[in-house]
C-alpha cells in the first residue's frame, strides 16, 4: 500500500494487468504484433499504473525485439571464401582439336587438329610442332611467326577437345580397353577405370609400356605393394599412350 499525492491510498497493481506475454508473442505475424501491443497500452490505461511506465516501456521493447527475430531478420550467411585451385598446363598431344583466334584478323580464326606426327598447319605460319607443349606455348610460337606479317598480333588459343589423352589397359582386367580421360591419372586409377584386377591376375607382373619417341621402354608395376601401402613412389602418373600390361 502506498498514499497518493492526494491522500488517498490506491492499491499497488501487478504486472499481471498486462494481458499478453512474452511467450504469446513467439511465432506471431506482424500484424498480429501490433495487435497485442494496442492491446497492451488498452489495459495499461484501463490499469492506471504510471508507477509501472517504464516497466511497460521495456516489455515492450523486449517484445519487439522477439517478434522481430521470430521472422527472421537476420544477417545472410557468410560465403565461405575459396581458392583459386592450381592447375598444370595440359600437354597436346595428337587427335587433340585446338583453336586460334587473331585479334581482328577473322580470316585466321582456324579450328585444327592435331595429327597423329604431332603438327598442324596455320595459315601464314605454316608447320607448327605442338604435341607435348601448351596452348600458351603453342599461341606465343604462332604470334611470333605472325608478327612478320601482322603489326603486334594478339593470339588466343583455346582447347576444344581433349581426344588425344588415351590410355590403354590391357590383360586381366575386368574391362580392358582405350580410356579417355581428361585429367592426370596413376596407374591404380587406371586399373579402377577397368573395372579391377581379375582373381588370376598376377599382382607382382603389372608393367607400363611408355613411348618415349624413338625408343620403348618398360615400367615394372607392384600392385601388391602399393595395396599394401609399401613403395607408392612405383605408382606413376600415366601419359598419353601408355599402355598398362597385367598378365
Amino acid at each position: 500500500m502506498r498514499v497518493s499525492s492526494a491522500g488517498t491510498q490506491r492499491p499497488r497493481r501487478s504486472l499481471n494487468c498486462w494481458r499478453v506475454s512474452h511467450q504469446e508473442l513467439e511465432g506471431v505475424s506482424p500484424g498480429e504484433y501490433w495487435g497485442f501491443i494496442v492491446t497492451d497500452l488498452r489495459a495499461f490505461i484501463q490499469c492506471g499504473a504510471s508507477e509501472h511506465r517504464h516497466r511497460f516501456l521495456l516489455i515492450t521493447f523486449v517484445c519487439f525485439i522477439s517478434a522481430c527475430s521470430s521472422y527472421g531478420i537476420r544477417q545472410p550467411d557468410p560465403q565461405p571464401l575459396s581458392e583459386p585451385v592450381a592447375q598444370e598446363g595440359y600437354a597436346l598431344q595428337p587427335g587433340d582439336v585446338i583453336r586460334v583466334t587473331v585479334w581482328r584478323e577473322p580470316e585466321l580464326d582456324q579450328v585444327v587438329l592435331v595429327r597423329p606426327d604431332g603438327g598442324i598447319s596455320f595459315p601464314l605460319v605454316g608447320e607448327v610442332y605442338v604435341q607435348g607443349r601448351s596452348i600458351e606455348e603453342v599461341g606465343y610460337e604462332i604470334s611470333e611467326r605472325l608478327a612478320l606479317y601482322i603489326p603486334d598480333p594478339s593470339v588466343s588459343v583455346s582447347l576444344q577437345q581433349s581426344e588425344g589423352n588415351r590410355v590403354y589397359v590391357t590383360g586381366r582386367v575386368a574391362n580392358p580397353g582405350v580410356f579417355l580421360v581428361n585429367r592426370p591419372i596413376t596407374i591404380m586409377q587406371a586399373i579402377s577405370l577397368a573395372g579391377g584386377l581379375t582373381p588370376f591376375a598376377d599382382k607382382d607382373g603389372i608393367t607400363v609400356l611408355r613411348d618415349d619417341g624413338e625408343t620403348q621402354r618398360s615400367i615394372p608395376f607392384n600392385y601388391r605393394d602399393v595395396q599394401k601401402g609399401r613403395a607408392l613412389g612405383q605408382n606413376i602418373v600415366l601419359q598419353p599412350g601408355d599402355t598398362l600390361v597385367v598378365p
